[in-house]
C-alpha cells in the first residue's frame, strides 16, 4: 500500500516556496503575466522604428517568459505531487489557456522582425551593446525565415496551441490518474501491486523467471486492454506533427523537428544506420546473460535482473554523500552546488499515492531546479538520482551564466550532463568496489546504461521515424500497424539473442516521450556518444588534458542555449557528424562485455 504524502517526512519533499509562497502569490504572478500580455500589444507595428524599440520588445518578451516559468511550474509541480487533485489540475489547465493567449498576443512579433532587413538589424546590433545580447536570437529567427508564416498565418497557428497538448494530457491521465495498477501473486504467495516503481523494482530484483514473467505480462495487459485508445492518441500526435510540418512548409516531420536547431536530418539517419550495423555487441551481451543465468528461454523481462546475488540496498542519505564525492573531478564549487540540491528542498524523493511516476528535473527560472524522484533504494534509483542531478546542475549553471533569452538549452545537449553525471558516479562505485560480485553488478549496470541509453533509444527513434512516415505516406495508424512495426524492430536489433514475447510488441504504448516530446529519444543516443568523448578527457592520466576537459564541459553547461547545439558540442570537442563517434559506442560496449565475461569466469 502506497504511503500518503502526509506520511512522508518534510526533508524528503521539495519546498516550492522558492517558486511561489502560496496560491495567493501564484495568483498575483498570474495577474502580472496577464498585464504583461496586454502590455505587449502596443509594440505591434513599431519594431522598425529603431534599436531601442526592438530592445524594449525583446525585454518585454523576456519578462513574460520569466513569469511563465513561475506560474507554470508552481501548478505543475504541485499537481505532480498528487495527480488525483482536480483542483490543482484545473489551475494547471488555466495556465495552459493563458499561454495560448500569450502565444496569440505575440504571434505578430516574428513576422514583424523578419520584415525588417537583416542588414538593418545587424547595424543596430553592432551599435547597441544591450541589443547585441539578442544577436543569436535574431540570427536563428532569420534562419527559420522561410518557415515563418505571415501574420494571419501565425495567428491561425497560434489558435492550435490549445489543442497541441491534448494527446499527451490524455495519455498522462490514462496512465496515471485513471490507471488501475494490476496485482500479481508471486511464487512466495506475496501479492504485489504493480505501480511503475514496484514493477521496475520487481524486474530488477526478483530472481525467479516465472515471477518476472507474470509481472511483465500483467503490467502490459493494462496497455493491451486499451491499445486502441493508445493508438488513437499516438495517431493524434503524429497527425499534429504532420500538420505543423506542412503548415510551415517542411517536407517531413523530421525536417521540422531538427531545422530550428540547425541539425541536419542526416545526423539522425546516420545514427540509426550506423547503430543497426553495430548491433552484434548488443546481441553478444544478451547471449552471455542467457548463459550466465542458465535460462532456456530469455525474454525482455529477463534483461534487468542481476547476473549474481548482490542484494544491496542504497539508503537515500548514504547515496547523497556519494553523489557529492563523484562530482569531485568537476571541482569544489560544482560539488557545493550539488550539496545545496540535496540539502535545500530541491528534491521530492519518495513515491506516494497519486504522485507522478518516473523522474525529471524541472528548470524553474527565477528559483532553482527541482527534481522529482520515486526513490526505492535500488541501484537503478541511485543512478536516476545521479542522472537528474546532472540535468539540474546544467540548469543551474546556465541560469547563472546566461541572460533569460539563452537560459534554456536544447534537448540535443540536455542529456550530455545527465549521462556524464552517471558515468562519474559509476567510476566512483567501481573504484570503491570490494568484491567480484559488486564489480559484476556495476559492470552490468555500465553495460545496461549503453544498451538502454543508446541502443534502446536508437530503436525507439527508429520506431518514431517509421511511425511519422506512416502518416506522411498516408498509411493507416492502428494498434496492429504500430505493434507490427515495433515487433519488426525488435527482431532487427536483437536477432535471435532474445526470444519473442508478444507483450513486448506493445512497448510503443508505454513510452511517455512518444506522446509528449516526439523526436526526443534519439538525442539520448547522440548525447551518450558525446559523453563518451568527454569522459575520455576526464579519465585521462594527464592532468592538463583533464583540466582542459573540465573547462570544456563546464563551458558547455554555462553556454545554455546561446548557440546552435552542434556548434556548442563542437567547441567541447565533439563531432556528431562523424560516423566514428557512433561506432565508438559499440566498441566500448564490446570491451565492457569482455570485462564482464572475465569476471563471470573468475572463481
Amino acid at each position: 500500500m502506497l504511503r500518503s504524502r502526509e506520511e512522508i517526512p518534510a526533508r524528503y519533499k521539495w519546498d516550492l516556496t522558492a517558486v511561489c509562497r502560496d496560491w495567493d502569490d501564484w495568483a498575483r504572478i498570474y495577474r502580472q503575466l496577464e498585464i504583461a500580455i496586454d502590455g505587449f500589444q502596443p509594440f505591434r507595428g513599431t519594431l522598425a522604428q529603431g534599436a531601442d524599440r526592438l530592445l524594449a520588445a525583446y525585454r518585454a518578451m523576456d519578462e513574460m517568459g520569466a513569469l511563465s516559468y513561475r506560474i507554470w511550474y508552481y501548478a505543475a509541480l504541485t499537481y505532480d505531487q498528487d495527480q488525483r487533485d482536480n483542483g490543482v489540475n484545473a489551475r494547471r489547465q488555466q495556465v495552459q489557456n493563458l499561454f495560448a493567449r500569450q502565444q496569440q498576443a505575440s504571434a505578430w512579433f516574428n513576422p514583424e522582425v523578419l520584415a525588417i532587413p537583416i542588414e538593418t538589424i545587424r547595424d543596430w546590433l553592432d551599435a547597441h551593446p544591450d541589443l547585441a545580447v539578442y544577436r543569436f536570437a535574431v540570427e536563428s529567427l532569420f534562419h527559420e525565415q522561410e518557415h515563418v508564416l505571415d501574420e494571419p498565418g501565425e495567428q491561425l497557428l497560434s489558435y492550435a496551441g490549445r489543442f497541441n497538448s491534448v494527446p499527451h494530457d490524455s495519455y498522462a491521465a490514462l496512465t496515471t490518474a485513471d490507471m488501475q495498477f494490476p496485482s500479481v501473486t508471486l511464487s512466495t504467495g506475496e501479492q504485489v501491486t504493480l505501480t511503475y516503481a514496484q514493477y521496475r523494482a520487481l524486474l530488477e530484483t526478483n530472481r525467479r523467471q516465472d515471477d518476472r514473467a507474470a509481472a511483465y505480462r500483467a503490467f502490459h495487459r493494462t496497455y493491451a486492454d486499451n491499445q486502441n485508445t493508445y493508438a488513437a492518441l499516438y495517431n493524434g500526435v503524429l497527425q499534429r506533427d504532420w500538420f505543423h510540418a506542412r503548415a510551415r512548409r517542411y517536407s517531413t516531420t523530421l525536417d521540422a523537428a531538427l531545422h530550428g536547431n540547425h541539425i541536419p536530418p542526416a545526423v539522425v539517419e546516420t545514427l540509426i544506420a550506423v547503430t543497426r550495423e553495430g548491433v552484434e555487441p548488443l546481441r553478444r551481451y544478451h547471449r552471455l546473460r542467457r548463459r550466465a543465468l542458465g535460462l532456456e528461454t530469455y525474454r525482455l523481462f529477463d534483461v534487468f535482473v542481476p547476473l549474481v546475488e548482490h542484494d544491496a540496498r542504497y539508503p537515500y542519505e548514504q547515496v547523497g554523500a556519494w553523489i557529492v564525492d563523484a562530482a569531485a573531478p568537476l571541482g569544489r564549487e560544482y560539488q557545493r552546488q550539488v550539496r545545496r540540491a540535496l540539502d535545500e528542498g530541491w528534491i521530492d524523493v519518495f513515491e506516494n499515492a497519486g504522485k507522478r511516476h518516473g523522474a525529471y528535473s524541472a528548470p524553474v527560472y527565477g528559483a532553482h531546479p527541482y527534481m522529482l524522484l520515486n526513490y526505492n533504494e535500488t541501484l537503478d534509483a541511485v543512478f536516476t538520482l545521479a542522472h537528474e542531478m546532472g540535468h539540474s546542475m546544467h540548469t543551474l549553471l546556465a541560469h547563472q551564466s546566461q541572460p533569460f533569452v539563452y537560459a534554456g538549452y536544447t534537448i540535443f545537449v540536455a542529456e550530455v550532463p545527465s549521462t556524464l553525471s552517471e558515468a562519474l558516479f559509476r567510476d566512483l562505485m567501481l573504484e570503491r568496489s570490494r568484491s567480484r560480485e559488486e564489480r559484476i553488478v556495476l559492470l552490468q549496470h555500465a553495460i545496461n546504461s549503453i544498451t538502454s541509453t543508446f541502443f534502446t533509444q536508437v530503436l525507439f527513434a527508429d520506431f518514431e521515424l517509421r511511425a511519422h512516415r506512416m502518416v506522411e505516406q498516408d498509411q493507416p495508424v492502428t494498434a496492429d500497424t504500430l505493434s507490427e512495426a515495433f515487433a519488426a524492430l525488435l527482431r532487427e536489433y536483437y536477432g535471435d539473442s532474445i526470444d519473442e514475447e508478444e507483450a513486448s510488441f506493445l512497448t510503443w504504448a508505454r513510452i511517455p516521450h512518444f506522446y509528449s516530446t516526439p523526436y526526443y529519444v534519439y538525442q539520448y543516443a547522440t548525447c551518450f556518444a558525446s559523453t563518451a568523448r568527454l569522459m575520455q578527457q576526464l579519465r585521462s592520466p594527464d592532468a592538463g588534458t583533464r583540466a582542459d576537459g573540465v573547462d570544456r564541459y563546464l563551458s558547455l553547461l554555462r553556454a545554455g542555449g546561446s548557440d546552435y547545439p552542434m556548434a556548442l558540442l563542437a567547441r567541447a570537442g565533439i563531432d556528431l557528424s562523424d560516423p566514428a563517434t557512433v561506432r565508438a559506442v559499440a566498441t566500448e560496449l564490446d570491451d565492457l562485455v569482455t570485462r564482464l565475461e572475465r569476471e563471470l569466469q573468475a572463481r
